[in-house]
């Protein structure tokens, strides 16, 4: 069977009003993805009530459960965010927490539920920081069971305090687009490896 992916795009910004960096960003990865024979879906996670939590369920409308289950039936997962006051966004930073859960949540041979699954980073914005998000993001995601392929991040940020977001660029940099295909390649080529052979267990 063909792989899949899930992008979880990390934006502030609610579906139909301002146009999102992030998923400009998560649109480029996914067409790379598509020419490897990877369909993506994305999930806007500031269109979803996440409840606050470290569970895989917190109760009476929580959003979350879907999103797990779209998370656990993808091979691949692309966190996308925005820096926000030199951090990942808080919607971002939600969905990790919630993926906490997955450190007791394991196979019959003691496996977390996310092993073998391959996850890259996007991150994008008008400040400093995206080596400081993207190494918080890659630990976090190591920490609950995904494996991070070699150059697996996809970033642009602009001129310090400036005013022109990655959205508003007329064409993209050459340099984004080669981080974006390495990102494409070499995550989809481990998470093949990763179909093949599971790690092993206890």
């Amino acid at each position: 069977m063909p792989l899949t992916a899930l992008a979880l795009n990390g934006t502030l910004k609610s579906s139909g009003g301002e146009k999102s960096s992030t998923d400009r960003m998560l649109g480029l990865i996914a067409n790379g993805l598509e020419k490897q024979g990877v369909a993506t879906r994305t999930i806007r996670l500031a269109d979803h009530d996440i409840k606050p939590g470290v569970t895989s369920d917190e109760g009476k409308s929580d959003a979350w459960p879907d999103i797990r289950e779209a998370v656990l039936a993808a091979d691949i997962l692309v966190v996308g965010t925005p820096i926000w006051l030199g951090q990942p966004s808080s919607v971002t930073k939600r969905a990790l927490e919630r993926m906490d859960a997955f450190l007791s949540e394991t196979d019959d041979q003691g496996r977390m539920v996310s092993y073998g699954r391959v996850a890259a980073v996007a991150v994008v914005g008008n400040e400093d920081g995206a080596h400081h998000v993207s190494a918080e993001l890659y630990q976090a995601l190591n920490d609950v069971g995904f494996t991070i392929p070699a150059n697996a991040v996809a970033y642009w940020v602009g001129d310090a305090m400036g005013s022109t977001n990655f959205v508003d660029l007329k064409s993209v940099p050459k340099v984004v687009t080669k981080a974006v295909d390495m990102l494409v390649r070499n995550t989809v080529h481990l998470s093949r490896l990763l179909r093949e052979e599971q790690y092993p267990g206890e």
